[in-house]
């Protein structure tokens, strides 16, 4: 049934791009190719997952073991709630309902209420392909009344939620009322270490890590740290291949960049701007909001690098969700790794070098649950996700993606029962007459 839900997606992979692109500002490009095209892989993979998945099995103990058997079982949760964002609905839902349907759960999605469209449609197709009523389910709604009352719903065993640290914190604090179960895919500010790279590739690396999507994405790689050797260099080719990048309609293929989600959006990336300023950063490129004709829809920011920017300014610290680049000095190896891991957060980091080794050893100190090397927004479902320190509690995809949507049990068997007497006489000196 999983499978058959995932050539379904295939098969719709036009209606959901053109459903999800109107709804969030994903450009065609981008939403074919992440967005909406990541979804039937990575739900075909936790079909296959559950295929694979030991649900049980049998073990023996060191201390007894040729007197008892044991055996570990995963059993499903019950009811899994999902807390989806905005910025990838279908995915980032299908990171969470594939695991939660393929442990035999049920499932209540809670979508942002400014992007359910597509989740919508996934609960069509679930239904469709045979799924009993009430086993996927989904509410809308405000976040701050629906998901508060899901998440301390003593009825609910498991949360899910992707969003902000602040809004994950809430979550956490309503959860603990009924210890239910909680996973968090938080903020980030991810640190991209540049000294001894291929420029080519690496000037357009960094631009591919922060401005996809407008720079909305969790594990996006907004602080860019630059070898003081190499800095002006690095900055002014930025900024001449960043100010290639084409606004404009999304349905286009031509388009590079488009709107952010919100006017409440925009208004907070211009305010994290002028924050820079005031703090002494330089804005090189963009800053402000387009004018034109092609950026007439939707609410824009222009895409930014600001240079000269200090790890304690605001602008390199709190995670902006829109298309700016912070570009940072650094002295040494030490001095990067430092500054890479001076924040709250710890999504993801990636290194920029020709040298592997060297590349290896620095991602091996940055404290991140993703570092990728000469590489960004690679996510892979058979491999895990999550964060180090605020940026998240738990792991989503990967072989262990199923643990946290089960209830782990153990059974004991005595096989002789001498185990047991010995045990009982920890309590009772003599046998029954």
């Amino acid at each position: 049934m999983l499978t058959q839900i995932a050539e379904r997606l295939g098969s719709e992979i036009e209606d959901l791009v053109e459903l999800e692109i109107h709804a969030n500002g994903a450009t065609v490009r981008q939403a074919m190719g992440f967005h909406v095209g990541y979804a039937p892989p990575h739900f075909s993979y936790f079909a296959e997952l559950a295929a694979s998945y030991q649900w049980e099995r049998q073990v023996s103990t060191p201390a007894f073991p040729t007197l008892s058997t044991n055996v570990i079982r995963h059993e499903p949760l019950g009811v899994c709630v999902a807390i989806v964002p905005w910025n990838f609905p279908l995915l980032l839902g299908i990171w969470k309902i594939g695991p939660a349907l393929a442990a035999g759960n049920s499932v209540v999605i809670k979508p942002d209420e400014k992007t359910p469209l597509t989740l919508l449609r996934l609960c069509e197709i679930a239904h469709e392909c045979g799924v009993p009523d009430g086993v996927i389910n989904l509410v809308t709604g405000p976040g701050a009344e629906v998901g508060a009352r899901l998440a301390e719903h003593p009825d609910v065993d498991k949360v899910a939620f992707t969003g902000s640290t602040a809004v994950g914190r809430e979550i956490m604090r309503l959860a603990s009322g009924t210890v239910k179960k909680v996973s968090l895919e938080l903020g980030g500010k991810g640190a991209q270490l540049l000294d001894d790279a291929d420029l080519d590739v690496a000037i357009d690396g960094a631009l591919f890590g922060c401005m996809l999507y407008s720079g909305q994405i969790c594990e996006s790689g907004t602080r860019l740290l630059v070898s003081d050797t190499m800095y002006d260099l690095v900055v002014d080719r930025l900024v001449d291949r960043a100010s290639a990048l084409k606004l404009g309609d999304t349905t286009d293929f031509n388009t590079d960049v488009g709107p952010v989600i919100s006017a409440r959006q925009r208004d907070r990336v211009l305010a994290f701007l002028d924050s820079a300023r005031q703090s002494g950063a330089k804005v090189v490129l963009g800053g402000g909001a387009p004018l034109g004709e092609r950026v007439t829809k939707g609410y824009w920011i222009e895409p930014t690098i600001v240079a000269e920017v200090s790890n304690d300014m605001e602008v390199a610290r709190e995670e902006i969700f829109g298309p700016v680049l912070c570009v940072l000095r650094y002295t040494d190896d030490a001095d990067a790794i430092r500054q890479a891991n001076d924040s709250q957060y710890g999504l993801s980091a990636g290194v920029w070098s020709t040298d592997h080794e060297r590349a290896l050893e620095v991602a091996s100190q940055l404290r991140a649950g993703t570092v990728w090397i000469n590489n960004w927004h690679q996510i892979d479902p058979a491999l895990p996700f999550g964060g180090y320190k605020q940026s998240g509690l738990g792991r989503e995809l990967g072989p262990h993606a199923l643990d946290d949507y089960t209830e782990t049990k153990h059974v004991h068997i005595d096989l002789t029962q001498k185990v047991e007497r010995h045990i009982f006489g920890a309590l009772l000196s003599e046998s029954p007459a």
